[in-house]
């Protein structure tokens, strides 16, 4: 007889003896067997009242449950089960995932299943990555009693299931001891869930749709929307808890999977177990996907400077060299002539040497740099000149053997720039007062290659340029990766960021630099842009505007435009143009082309300062 639909959460039934059994586990009040039978064990004595099962690394037998959903491709094939008879307590999970492995599961949705095996934890990205555990039944034989189940409604993820706090404060440690509080955590609300069906309705898309075939939705369409569609990321405290990542359980040829971009919607319902995973946490397995609704985001296009405006850009190019393809060079150079009008100066970040990610020695990027102005020419742009410094070989972080650093294109039609000879991969730049006004020892010159703060990393370009009479000095930056820190979603809470370490040392480096600039004349008109890789109110940012030496111009935008990189549904700021006292009377503009798109250029947008001396 097929099984009767659970709502779940509106109706509970007493507990079943499996939990008191796995209760009295929990609390150490029973001696631990090696089998795990006791009769009518179940899915959430299993699943228990915190992230890590009671019963981990033991044997069971005979768990029932219905099968919601199958993988069966990939090397983590397996199936989802889901008990129709759900206890009482809304910390414990009713689904579970049974891995199979690289064996497809001769399991069909709708089955009603008993299964043995072993419970088990697993960390995706492994233990150390600090992420939170997956429960899940390995080493697992099944019986299926019959077919053609009803499956169990899916909890629906709205605005009142996900409470306003993310994560429950450890110091720091991790939270998988914490007893489960669903109500109060976002985070927990969601562990909850973990293996049973779930669905959005109507979900605005904040992710778009990446080359790995997932978006990312969000099941609060009202917090913090961009002025675009996306899903602002404003603080620390505030990760924005209803975003969710969706992949597909659909085969592909059978539904194509969705080509989103941000702003545009699932109409419908969006449904399936919820999983987690390394690359963006709590992720549902959809085996319904709503249908793609094209909200007609458009690409921005800034208006060009005036005669009398000096223009400023700055665009990471994600990993530039002459075997990118022909494809990329030309988005980009259209981007550069059309959307950004032509900048009289471009700061650009990852721009690899001549032969990309060959480790070989090389570390010169002319090739890679006419390729691109060659581009911008096809596509009836000014014929910008380039200056860079050459890094030392794999001393400079990103790709191995691409050797990325931070060059600059400027018009020789509306600027000129100042060479001044000395500046190599380790002399360090200085500013001194020449001719009653500052100067720099060097023009191109590396701010302080040889600080600890720039360890693998890519070292500060300053350049001195004319515009109109004037001096104005120009710093391109690409300060270190997050790579190494934890995630919002990680087991520890607050996650760590030590990356942030590094980022504060460079930070100051780049800031005594400026205020050597300011020292040798307190009108010098400085601009400092780039990829700083963190975010507006990070205290690497602070330590960078301290003294008042700087302005970030990110803080003058509306709240609702402050960003320029999607990242798992968060739409943020990694890149700046930041400026100093003197210069005033400025225009800004975060040129929206590529981080809410599926189709990429890359996955920044440039920036442009318009500034009228």
């Amino acid at each position: 007889m097929p099984a009767r639909p659970s709502t779940r959460r509106s109706l509970r039934r007493p507990a079943a003896l499996g939990s008191l059994v796995a209760g009295a586990l929990a609390a150490g009040l029973l001696a631990a067997p090696q089998q795990a039978n006791a009769e009518g064990l179940r899915i959430h004595d299993i699943q228990g009242r915190t992230r890590v099962s009671p019963l981990a690394g033991q044997q069971v037998s005979d768990v029932p449950g219905v099968v919601t959903a199958v993988r069966a491709f990939g090397s983590a094939r397996g199936f989802w089960i889901q008990d129709t008879r759900p206890d009482r307590n809304d910390a414990t999970s009713e689904g579970i995932f049974v891995f199979t492995g690289s064996t497809a599961p001769s399991v069909a949705v709708g089955d009603a299943v008993a299964v043995s095996g072993t419970v088990t934890e697993y960390y995706p990205g492994g233990e150390k990555a600090g992420l939170q555990s997956v429960t899940q039944l390995t080493k697992a034989t099944w019986t299926v009693r019959s077919s053609g189940n009803a499956l169990p409604a899916p909890v629906k993820l709205r605005p009142s299931q996900i409470p306003d706090r993310y994560a429950p404060d450890a110091r720091g440690g991790s939270v998988e001891k914490l007893a489960l509080r669903p109500g109060s955590y976002a985070l927990d609300r969601y562990e909850s869930l973990e293996g049973m069906r779930v669905s959005v309705q109507d979900a605005p898309v904040v992710g778009a749709t990446s080359e790995h075939k997932d978006l990312w939705v969000t099941a609060e369409p009202r917090h913090n929307r961009t002025a675009r569609g996306g899903t602002l990321y404003g603080s620390y405290g505030d990760p924005n808890a209803g975003r969710v990542k969706v992949v597909s359980l659909i085969p592909f040829a059978q539904r194509p999977f969705p080509v989103a971009n941000v702003g545009d919607e699932l109409t419908g319902t969006t449904a399936g177990p919820l999983d987690y995973d390394n690359f963006g946490g709590y992720t549902l397995q959809a085996t319904e996907l709503g249908k793609l609704t094209d909200r007609g985001l458009k690409r921005e296009t800034t208006r060009k400077q005036r005669g009398d405006e000096l223009a400023v850009a700055t665009y990471n190019v994600e990993n530039l060299s002459p075997r990118t393809p022909q494809a990329k060079f030309d988005r980009l150079a259209a981007a550069l002539v059309t959307n950004l009008a032509a900048p009289d100066i471009v700061a650009l970040e990852e721009v690899q040497d001549d032969n990309g990610t060959t480790d070989d020695g090389t570390v010169d990027a002319g090739h890679t740099l006419r390729k691109l102005t060659d581009a911008i020419k096809a596509a009836g742009g000014p014929a910008y000149e380039w200056r860079q410094i050459n890094p030392v070989n794999g001393q400079d972080g990103g790709q191995p053997g691409g050797n990325i650093r931070t060059a600059f294109l400027f018009n020789p039609a509306r600027v000129s720039f100042t060479d001044t000879p000395g500046g190599d991969s380790t002399t360090a730049v200085k500013a001194v007062r020449a001719g009653g006004k500052a100067a720099l020892t060097a023009s191109p010159g590396r701010i302080d290659p040889g600080n600890a703060a720039w360890a693998n990393s890519r070292k500060p370009l300053a350049g001195q340029f004319t515009f109109r009479g004037q001096r104005v000095f120009v710093v391109a930056n690409h300060f270190n990766s997050k790579g190494g820190d934890q995630g919002v979603d990680s087991r520890f809470q607050p996650p760590a960021r030590p990356s942030e370490v590094q980022r504060k040392e460079q930070a100051k480096s780049v800031n005594a630099f400026v205020k050597q600039l300011l020292a040798a004349d307190r009108h010098a008109n400085v601009i400092v842009a780039g990829d700083l890789n963190d975010f507006q109110f990070s205290s690497a940012v602070k330590t960078l505007t301290a003294g008042k030496v700087l302005t970030d111009q990110v803080d003058r935008l509306p709240r609702n435009e402050r960003y320029g990189y999607v990242f798992q549904g968060n739409s943020q700021v990694l890149d700046h143009i930041l400026t100093s006292p003197h210069v005033r009377r400025v225009d800004y503009d975060i040129v929206h082309i590529n981080a809410e798109f599926a189709d990429q250029a890359s996955d920044h947008d440039p920036q442009v300062l318009r500034w009228k001396p």
